[in-house]
């Protein structure tokens, strides 16, 4: 009882004590793999993020050695520097004098380069080789006092038992600017001499192969680590391949799949030919030396005590786990017998013979209760019941018919219902759907005579009047008469399938046959016959009687029949009231001429011929324009409306110099002239003048500026917060982005789902005008007018004088539009720049009115990109090869690597 209550109190909490129970279950756990779960989250590490194993192990064993320094026990403190520990010498020789300048370092692991050998012995002997120091790289000689040639190597001085080499597999291109893996072939033996490699050592360093760590992959950001161990007491080989622990046969090494790669690979390099003791691998990342001794010592490993009884406890709920389940698995497979014998006993019942009652259940439910070794549920017939409460003719399929014995078992063993039984087919829905296939066999044959007999011309002094629309759909109007919901044909419409686009189309249809009936398309709002012609046609006598054997009461209409009188006089009221406005419309263009054409509008600078200036609200000017363009379309302005450009308290909320620049998209400026005909033809609530002062006092000249009304600063002071808080707080705005190469734009391909469409809104479409007119929304140019496009609003955009200046922002070659929010970072908006561009993050070089965007953690918002703001893009490399871009996508922001983690707490 003491000893549990001891393992209650203690609990591992450290790197070290994590590490110490970790090797303890290792070597004394009855489990078949060990979950370090507990070590990595001391770690601090993330699972779910794949890291390099050389960076891990370097900082690792940096991390042991510097947790054990503390410890008294000498072996404890120096056992990594003993076991892994080696060291080399940075060496330089001056050509001159000879002088041999060293640094003595030690080392952990040795980096071997890999790209163009084939031997690991190659690559030792590359890492170990000279380097001449020439030219600009000269070194300074301390004996000489002056920059010589020299030679530089690395020299090893001493090698560690465990001799770690690490294969640097993953280098960086230059041409893609990312990283990327060379699955290129080096052989590596199982044993390995470096007395080759040492400098001066009687000693004899043999090693032999005790780990290989395998990188399964073709990427250098994605892939699975497998490693290879050698258990040195008995020479076994052993694959850790998560938690899957397999025993290589016969002590030998053997990577076998490992060495194929997760993906195929564009190299066809074939796997060279290795000698007897040789293993070739293009996957292999990092490799385990022991120093060889001629006898293995014994070990004892000798557990404490406290780690021993944390063990036994982990064995024991180990244990119990075991039996749970091997209890729950002897159920299961009880179970799984007891159904056997179930279905063995039933199946040969099932079937009904043709004299034999029988009895109607689910087929759904039957095949559960074959394959399913669970116990089935009660049996469920209520959804295949018709609206009598009777068994559906139309969910025969999903039904099966078995004997009545075998339905007897299933119901007093499993419940449920309601039972069918024969008499439970529903005789009032078969006779309904008999009838109704009748008719539909009979309505495909008039279709088909019906479709000959409108091509035959109506020969006169007959015919019927007939909606072109119900014409056209009046097999559809037929069948939902009938009650079904069968597929169908509507002219060019084909209506099958289950496609969301094809059911929101006939759902659109039922809605809009559920408003007009068979003909009822062309009775007007006064209950006869529509004046428009070209919304009916005349179809013959026998094609209408055909026609009224499926719908005896819709509206009938004779050829001889007259059009509606109320609504021919309708019709010539609104022929006089689109005289009217177009008369009207005409009186006040040719009255504001510069107005509508936007020509002559006081500038940036106050004109020098008044003194005076109005305002009214740009929204009544676009609205005025429109009825101009369209004045059969758009009613006529009464009225001008300027109060919601002055305060509660009565003052006006803009000054001169805002109203040619931020404001002018909220106002416009009227000369006096203009001012005097709007009177005359609007109805104005308030009028608002600016007045211009010049003074001059001992020769200095002021010009001053005032309102009628005067400015309310406090307002105007409101208004410029609002502003800006709705420029900083805006969510699916539209912005547009430049490409420039060498200060030129360019274009390229959108992403179509990432642009915004720029066409002219409905009711800006100019109407039909007769020939030779001329409007000054037209540019003449070899004669043709032409009509200037307009863009997305929202930015005025500079036109030469004479041509309509549009408020819209106007996109230009090069140029893609992206709908962005405030809120979302630079980060976010990169990725939208490299699907539309095809321009890889870290490659983007950003700018928006000169300044530099450059913190990809910033908000849009923050960083002063409002909407219609135009971004210029110049990209340094752009990436060719879109395929790639997921593994551009991994490496556009700078890596994290162990940050954050327990490995750097050191």
């Amino acid at each position: 009882m003491v000893s549990y209550v001891y393992l209650l109190e203690y609990e591992p909490q450290t790197i070290c004590e994590h590490l110490q129970y970790l090797f303890a279950l290792l070597q004394n756990s009855n489990r078949r793999y060990i979950d370090p779960s507990g070590f990595i989250r001391a770690l601090g590490l993330d699972t779910g993020q794949q890291q390099d194993a050389q960076e891990f192990s370097k900082l690792f064993m940096t991390l042991l050695e510097d947790k054990l320094s503390s410890q008294k026990d000498p072996y404890v403190r120096d056992i990594i520097q003993n076991q892994f520990c080696g060291q080399y010498a940075y060496v330089t020789v001056c050509n001159r004098c000879g002088r041999e300048s060293k640094l003595v370092s030690k080392f952990y692991e040795l980096e071997l380069n890999i790209q163009g050998h084939k031997q690991l012995t190659d690559c030792i002997t590359e890492f170990l080789k000279e380097e001449k120091l020439e030219g600009d790289n000269r070194y300074f000689c301390e004996n000489c006092q002056s920059k010589q040639n020299a030679t530089r190597k690395i020299r090893l001085l001493k090698l560690p038992p465990t001799l770690n080499l690490q294969l640097m597999r993953f280098v960086f291109d230059r041409q893609t600017g990312h990283k990327k893996k060379l699955n290129t072939y080096i052989g590596f033996g199982e044993t390995l001499e470096m007395e080759p490699f040492l400098d001066q050592t009687d000693t004899k360093y043999v090693y032999e192969l005790s780990a290989v760590l395998i990188h399964r992959g073709v990427s250098a950001y994605s892939g699975h680590y497998i490693a290879h161990v050698k258990d040195p007491q008995n020479s076994e080989w052993y694959k850790f391949n998560d938690e899957e622990i397999e025993k290589m046969e016969g002590k030998k090494l053997q990577l076998g799949i490992e060495e194929d790669l997760a993906e195929p690979s564009k190299s066809t390099t074939r796997k060279p030919k290795c000698g007897k003791g040789i293993h070739c691998s293009r996957n292999a990342y990092m490799l385990v030396y022991r120093l060889k001794a001629e006898e293995v010592p014994e070990v004892d490993f000798e557990v404490p005590v406290f780690l021993q009884k944390l063990v036994e406890l982990d064995n024991c709920k180990f244990e119990e786990w075991c039996v749970e389940m091997s209890e729950m698995r002897k159920e299961s497979v009880d179970k799984g017998k007891a159904k056997h014998e179930e279905v063995k006993e039933l199946y040969q019942r099932l079937p009904a013979g043709a004299d034999n009652a029988y009895e109607f259940i689910p087929l759904d439910w039957l095949q559960k209760w074959l394959d399913e070794s669970t116990p089935s549920k009660p049996i469920d017939n209520s959804k295949y019941l018709c609206t009598h409460g009777k068994l559906h003719p139309d969910k025969i399929s999903s039904m099966k018919r078995i004997s009545e014995y075998a339905a007897e078992v299933f119901f007093q063993r499993y419940d449920g219902g309601p039972r069918l039984k024969a008499e439970s087919l529903c005789k009032d829905c078969v006779v309904e759907r008999c009838r109704v296939l009748r008719l539909k066999n009979q309505l495909n044959e008039d279709h088909k005579t019906i479709a000959n007999m409108v091509k035959v011309t109506v020969t006169s002094g007959e015919g019927f009047w007939i909606g072109k629309a119900s014409l056209r759909r009046w097999r559809q109007l037929a069948t939902e008469q009938l009650g079904q919901e069968d597929e169908f044909e509507q002219g060019d419409v084909k209506i099958n399938g289950s496609t969301p686009q094809k059911e929101e189309l006939l759902e659109e249809k039922r809605e809009e046959d559920t408003e007009t009936g068979f003909n009822e398309d062309i009775v007007c709002q006064h209950g006869c016959l529509c004046i428009s012609e070209s919304e009916r046609r005349l179809i013959s006598d026998a094609t209408w009687f055909k026609l009224k054997e499926y719908f005896p009461t819709a509206p009938e209409f004779r050829h001889n029949q007259e059009p509606c009188c109320q609504c021919q006089v309708l019709e010539r009221e609104g022929e006089r009231n689109d005289a009217l406005h177009k008369k009207m419309a005409n009186d006040q263009k040719l009255a504001l001429p510069n107005l509508f054409q936007d020509k002559n509008r006081p500038g940036s600078s106050w004109p020098q011929e008044t003194s005076e200036l109005y305002i009214v609200s740009q929204f009544f000017v676009e609205e005025w324009r429109k009825f101009i363009r369209r004045p059969t379309k758009c009613g006529p302005v009464q009225s001008l409306g300027n109060s919601h450009l002055i305060c509660p308290h009565g003052g006006l909320m803009f000054s001169f110099s805002t109203m040619t620049k931020e404001d002018s998209k909220l106002i416009a400026l009227l000369w006096p002239s203009e001012w005097d005909v709007i009177q005359k033809l609007f109805i104005v609530d308030h009028a608002i003048k600016i007045t211009r002062t010049v003074t001059s006092e001992d020769n200095n000249v002021a010009t001053l500026y005032t309102s009628e009304p005067e400015l309310c600063p406090e307002c105007r002071e409101g208004l410029l917060c609002q502003q800006e808080r709705d420029l900083r707080e805006y969510a699916q705005a539209t912005i547009y982005v430049h490409k420039v190469v060498d200060n030129k734009k360019v274009m390229k391909e959108a992403a179509p789902e990432l642009n915004v469409s720029s066409s002219d809104p409905e009711d800006e479409k100019e109407e039909p005008r007769p020939e030779g007119e001329n409007d000054p929304d037209f540019s003449q140019a070899n004669g043709a007018p032409k009509r200037q496009k307009v863009s997305i609003q929202g930015q005025v955009s500079y036109q030469k004088q004479g041509i309509r200046r549009s408020t819209r922002h106007r996109k230009v070659r090069g140029e893609k539009a992206l709908l962005v929010s405030a809120n979302q970072t630079l980060k976010d908006l990169k990725i939208q720049i490299m699907h539309a561009f095809s321009v890889a993050p870290f490659d983007q070089n950003l700018s928006i009115d000169g300044k530099v965007l450059n913190d990809d953690c910033a908000t849009l918002g923050s960083l002063g990109i409002v909407p219609e703001s135009v971004i210029l893009l110049k990209a340094d490399e752009p990436i060719a090869d879109y395929a790639a871009m997921d593994d551009v996508m991994q490496v556009c922001m700078p890596e994290e690597g162990f940050k954050g983690t327990g490995l750097l707490g050191h």
